[in-house]
Formats: structure tokens, sequence, C-alpha cells
């Protein structure tokens, strides 16, 4: 009997998460003599969820995986690539390009795009919340939100979306880093004493984990954060406030309050760090009242998903497209100097911005020849890097 509503690597693989209707559609190709028909297939969103004027591209590397083996052609932005539902002239821009026999990856549309769309979900407002954060500390402590088996997903999207560490355990080990976090309300209540439990944390921990004491279990965080400073003294590195939204009131002029105190007693080395249903706006808010970082959870790991489609746009060679959609392969441009994007025909060779006159360079690059990678994937720290580039880029919010 299965433990845990989970599919297994092998049943992913062998395309066994794939909706019945295209394992019909397959079986009517081959009896209809179609078993050899080519196509190149496009993933294209039509927009962008809560009206975001662009998204990150992110699960790249598991639809690599997923579709190595597979005879077929891939073509992809490379992940991490800041892209817009539609280009400079209103026309969907395929994230994605697939290339070979139908039969070969008919059975993988279902999960190719699960993995894409609620990745890019996730890492799109990840960035969204590290604009909003600018330079201040991120954690992503929303894995307590989702199925447990999403955690490593959850944890590295929020990662290469621009967080600076995650918390759950297997999260961190597969991106190659030491999980984060402070210390939970039980850890006080069971102890029953919240100064007992910080003295106690500050015993037993390692030197590495950082002193940050949780100040809102039993009296005000003003109140608690004082006791914090005065029992570690020099060892507290910050406080976390994590006060619920019945008895929050003005959040930012709690932080303000907690600022003032601490630093008229001499503890202007203890960060404020705040947590509990943060999202893009308000962290915005309390970074300018005086937050130091941020424990981001149910925004980023309950973020939407972004609602790309798969449709084929040439069969042997021929233009075909539903209503709505465009035929023929197509190629995606962008100016590096102003990330404008345009989309042509693949048989295009150069291409000027039509925004700042700039060189635009090709968007979608080799993934997969034939079934096999056409290059190493990057590392998660190097796509992190690339977006954090290119946000960077973006005009202020």
């Amino acid at each position: 009997m299965r433990k845990f509503q989970v599919a297994s690597d092998d049943e992913i693989k062998n395309a066994e998460t794939t909706d019945v209707y295209f394992t019909r559609t397959k079986e009517i190709l081959e009896k209809e003599g179609l078993s050899d028909l080519h196509v190149t297939a496009e993933i294209t969103t039509g927009s962008l969820p809560r009206n975001w004027e662009w998204g990150i591209l992110a699960g790249v590397e598991e639809a690599a995986h997923l579709l190595e083996g597979v005879p077929i052609d891939v073509h992809s932005f490379p992940e991490g690539t800041l892209f817009h539902s539609s280009d400079v002239e209103g026309v969907r821009e395929p994230v994605m390009l697939l290339e070979g026999r139908y039969l070969d990856f008919c059975l993988y549309e279902t999960p190719l795009l699960g993995l894409l769309c609620q990745a890019s979900g996730i890492t799109t407002m990840a960035a969204r919340v590290r604009r909003a954060a600018d330079k201040k500390t991120l954690l992503s402590f929303g894995i307590r939100r989702a199925h447990p088996a999403l955690a490593p997903m959850i944890d590295r999207s929020c990662y290469i979306g621009g967080f600076d560490e995650v918390s759950s355990i297997v999260g961190a080990r597969l991106l190659g880093k030491d999980p984060a976090g402070t210390m939970p309300h039980s850890l006080i209540i069971a102890m029953g004493d919240q100064v007992r439990a910080w003295k106690s944390f500050n015993k037993h921990m390692p030197k590495k984990v950082p002193r940050i004491a949780l100040v809102d279990t039993y009296y005000d965080e003003k109140a608690e954060s004082i006791m914090a400073a005065e029992a570690l003294g020099k060892d507290l590195n910050g406080v976390r406030l994590d006060t619920p939204s019945s008895r929050r009131g003005n959040f930012g002029e709690i932080i303000r309050e907690v600022r003032w105190e601490l630093d008229s007693r001499g503890y202007n080395h203890v960060k404020i760090f705040v947590s509990g249903g943060l999202n893009d706006e308000s962290v915005g808010d309390l970074s300018l009242a005086g937050a130091d970082g941020f424990g981001v959870g149910t925004s980023v790991s309950n973020a939407p998903s972004i609602d790309f489609a798969l449709d084929i746009v040439e069969a042997d060679g021929k233009p075909v497209a539903k209503r709505g959609k465009l035929g023929g392969r197509k190629m995606v441009w962008r100016c590096e100097d102003c990330l404008t994007e345009k989309v042509t025909g693949a048989t295009v060779t150069a291409l000027k911005c039509p925004n700042c006159g700039g060189k635009m360079g090709k968007l979608l690059a080799p993934l997969l020849s034939k079934g096999r990678l056409s290059k190493a994937l990057p590392s998660a720290d190097h796509i992190r890097e690339r977006v954090l580039d290119q946000i960077g880029r973006l005009s202020a919010p």
C-alpha cells in the first residue's frame, strides 16, 4: 500500500501522471497510420496571474530530466529567464519548443506543464518579494503550507527567485546549503518560560546558528524583545516577531517601537526579523518600517501557478494552429539593454530592438538534442544570480 499520495520518479518518468486522453490520442494515431507524424509544439501563456507584468521561468531542469531519453529536440528559455506573456506587439512568447514525432512526447504534456507552471509561479512570487525587500534577508518558510513531497521544489524555487536561505532539511541539502530557521513557539511553551528557552537555545545550539529569539509568545513584542536582549546580551543576533494578524494592529509601528527600545538600551546590533502572512506588498512596507529580514511562507509556497499551455504549431513542416494561436515555428528575441522581447518567425537571423534600437539576442536555446542534454544544466546559484541581475534592471515598482 502506498503510504503517501505522491508519484514515484519512475511513474513520472514513464508518463503515468498524464491525462488519460493523451493515451487515447496515441492509440488512435497509431491505428490511423499516423505514428510518424512530425510536429513542432510550443509552450506559451496568455496572461500572468494577478496582473503581474512579468514572470520568471522555472522548472526547466526537471523538464529536461523528464524528457531526457525521449528522441526529440527541445529549445527553451534558460531557467531563471524573466519573460512576459506577450512580446512588444502582443504576440504570445513561446518559452519552450518541442520538435519530433508527436507520439514520442504526447504523453508528457501533462507532467511537463505541471513542472513548469507551479515552479514558475513560486519563483516569480519569490522574485517579487525579493524586489520588495531590496537587499534585506529573506528566508523561505512556506513548506508547511504545501504537500511535503514538494518541499525541495518550493525551497529551490524560492532560492533561485532571490531568497537567501531555506528552512527544509532536504531542500537545503539539495541546494548544497545549511537549512535556516529560528525557534518555534512550541519550544518556549514546552519549557514554560521564554527566558529559559532563549538561554537554552544559546547554550545548546552550534555557534554557527544565529541567536534569533522569538519574542511574541506571552507578552508584548517590545517587552519580550527587551527581555531577550537583557538575557543574551551580545550573543543575541536578532529578535523575530511572528505576531498573528488578530493581535497585530499596525505592524510597522510595532517594529518601530521595538527598534527604538532596543537602540535606546544599547542593543543596536540586534536585528529585527518578522514573519507571518507576509507577501510582496507587506514586505516592502515593513522594510521601510525598519525590519531587517523576513520569513515568508504561504504567499510563495502557495503562489498562483502560471497557466502555461502546449500547442502544436507545425505538422510535417506545415504551419498549423488552433483558434487563438499562431501557427509556425518561432523565435523569441530580447534586448538585454531594456529587456524588450520580440517574437518572429524562425527564419529571421538578426533583429534590432524596436524600443531602443539595440541588438537583440535569441532567448530560445537548445536544451535537448535527440533526447540528450545539449549542455550541462546551470547550478541553482547561477540561476539565482541571473534572476537577481534581471530584476535589478527593471524600473522601480
